[in-house]
This record gives C-alpha cells, structure tokens and sequence, in this order.
C-alpha cells in the first residue's frame, strides 16, 4: 500500500502534467518489455518484436537495471526528449552514486566498467547513456509518440473535466480505481507500505501509456512529487512502422466506432447515424452507448429522436486526421537530432 499525506498546500499545487515526458514514457515502456512474466498473451508478440529490433547501443540501459530497480537519476519529467538527456546529465553526483548502489546492493555480479565510471561522473560513460537512451527512444516510442501525445492529451482534458466538476479529491480517486482518500490520505495499491509525504512541495499527475503495472512513485530532492500511473487503452502500441492515428485509433475503438465518432463532430440521430455506418439501429444505439460511456460522446433526447455528438475528449481523439505531427528533437531534415 502507497500512502501520499497531502497537507492543504500540497493540494492546492496538485496539477496534470501539461505534456507527455519523453525518457518517462521510455522508462515505463521498458519496464513494460522486460516484464516477460506480465500478460504474455497480450503483450508477448509486442516484447518480442520490440526485443528483436532493439539496436546494440541500448544495451546498456539494462546494466543500470540489474535487478528490476533503476536509479532515481534515471527519472527525468522533462517534456522534450533533447531536454531530458540534458537534465539526465546534470543530475547531482550523490544522486547518481546512490542510485547506482542502490540498484547493485544484493546483486551477485559486479558492476560493468561503463556503471562504475557513471558512478565516479566519467564524462564519457554519461554519453554512452545519452547514446542508449537516444537510441531507445527512437526505436521504442519514436514512431507512436505522435498518438501518444495525442492520448496525453485526451487524459489530461478528461481529469480537468472532474476536477471542475467533482474537485481535486475526486479526480484523485478517479484517476487510479480503488484508491481512497481519507483525511488528506491519498492511499491506492503499490508495493511497500509506503508512507510519502510531499510536505508542500504539491503532486504532479504523469500518465503512460504503456505500463500497466502499479503507480510509480518519484520523489526527487527538490521540487514536487511526481506520481507515474497507467492511463489510455492499457495495451503496448504498435511499434511496427509508422502508423497513422486514424489507423492506431481504429485498433483500440474499432472502425465503426471510430467512424460514428468522426460523424459526431456535427449532430446525428441514431437512425441517422445507422444510415451513414451502413449498420443496423440496434447496433449504432450499442456503439453510441460505448462511446458515451468513454466520454467521447454526449446524448440527448429531442422528442422522440434521440440526438448524439461528439465531446470535447472525442474531438481530441480524432482531431489529428492529417499528416503526423512532429516527434520531439527533429531536424527540419526529418532526421532525428544528434544525441
């Protein structure tokens, strides 16, 4: 069990990370890849075409995790990728050190020569890590990233949405299901106990979109508390290529749905909208039910006609229908910026 105790100051700083943060996203994705024993039905194929691509500059990476744990330095919440490897490389030489013994206490093997370099600041074992961390990205969440901004996005107008309708509290408890809050206690399941106390410093909400595991917590010296929590559809996203949002979306709602959500940008009844689907009433009522149920929709009745329309997190969704947008550090070239 996590227990974060929020004092009157820490939820007046609550707040939603306003973007997607590059090498956390990375982070949980990773965590996500090596968690072979996790929904191997599910995920299996993912890990191991994930596995298979994954250039040798990456391997490092997995001599900081030796067992299952990285260091804290490696939790950067900076919101462009060029950013975070900079923010990476200025972490305090006690935080690195600390880290790097934290994740080798109990461990059998030694340390590789490049970790006990990192470990004392070598300056060019911290560029093997920019170049392991680059190249992971690029590999990994390069060609989803534009979805996932898309999907922070839709996260984060979601939670303002409860937050102006129901209050922070509520939107707490909203965010992970089964959390409770009592007494300015925000408690929900993790590994521990865990008593966190963030003493003013306030909370920042991060959402990813490839870990399913339990809430991560990071508590960094300085500045506020950053909890990391599993959001969006809960599955991997395609990997393979480039795909378009139209096409990633259509893997998660389906493409009647996401077809009916493209209609609803302007007001249809259901009949109306069974004519323009190609489906049966009963089976666009059924699709408008599900779309409503995630929020992407709003129903009203008129009489006897019954009048659907796209939300404002709908509209998020399917808004991108043109070319990609751009990934984080890229060149006017197109090409990946140098690490």
């Amino acid at each position: 069990m996590i227990r974060i105790h929020l004092t009157a100051a820490d939820i007046a700083r609550v707040r939603f990370a306003s973007r997607p943060a590059p090498l956390q996203e990375l982070n949980a994705t990773l965590m996500m890849l090596v968690s072979g024993h996790r929904e191997e039905l599910l995920y299996g194929r993912w890990r191991r075409r994930l596995l298979r691509s994954l250039p040798a500059a990456v391997e490092p990476l997995a001599n900081l995790v030796p067992a299952g744990r990285a260091p804290a330095f490696l939790d950067v919440f900076s919101t462009g990728l060029r950013e975070g490897l900079d923010t990476a490389r200025a972490s305090h030489p006690d935080l690195v050190r600390s880290g790097i013994e934290r994740a080798y206490s109990g461990h059998g093997a030694p340390a590789p020569l490049w970790v006990r370099d990192l470990h004392r600041g070598d300056a060019d074992a911290w560029q093997v890590l920019r170049r392991a961390q680059h190249a992971a990205f690029e590999t990994v969440l390069g060609p989803v990233w534009p979805l996932v901004q898309d999907l922070h996005q839709a996260e984060f107008t979601r939670h303002a949405l409860t937050v102006a309708e129901h209050g922070v509290g509520a939107a707490l408890i909203a965010l992970l299901p089964g959390s409770r809050l009592r007494e300015n206690v925000w408690e929900f399941d993790g590994p521990g106990p865990q008593d966190v106390r963030p003493h003013g410093r306030g909370l920042v909400l991060v959402p990813t979109f490839h870990w399913t595991g339990h809430p991560v917590v990071a508590d960094p010296p300085d500045g506020p508390l950053y909890l990391t929590y599993p959001a969006g559809p809960g599955l991997p996203l395609s990997a393979s290529g480039a795909p378009g949002t139209e096409e990633a979306l259509a893997a998660v709602l389906g493409r009647t749905r996401l077809g009916a959500l493209v209609l609803l940008a302007e007001e249809h009844t259901t009949g109306d909208l069974a004519r323009r689907l190609g489906v049966s009433d009963a089976t666009a009522s059924a699709h408008a039910a599900a779309l409503r149920g995630a929020g992407l929709i709003t129903t009203e009745r008129a009489g006897r006609a019954v009048l659907h329309r796209r939300t404002a997190l709908g509209s998020l969704l399917v808004r991108r229908r043109g070319p990609a947008r751009a990934r984080p550090d890229v060149s006017r070239a197109g090409r990946p910026a140098d690490p």
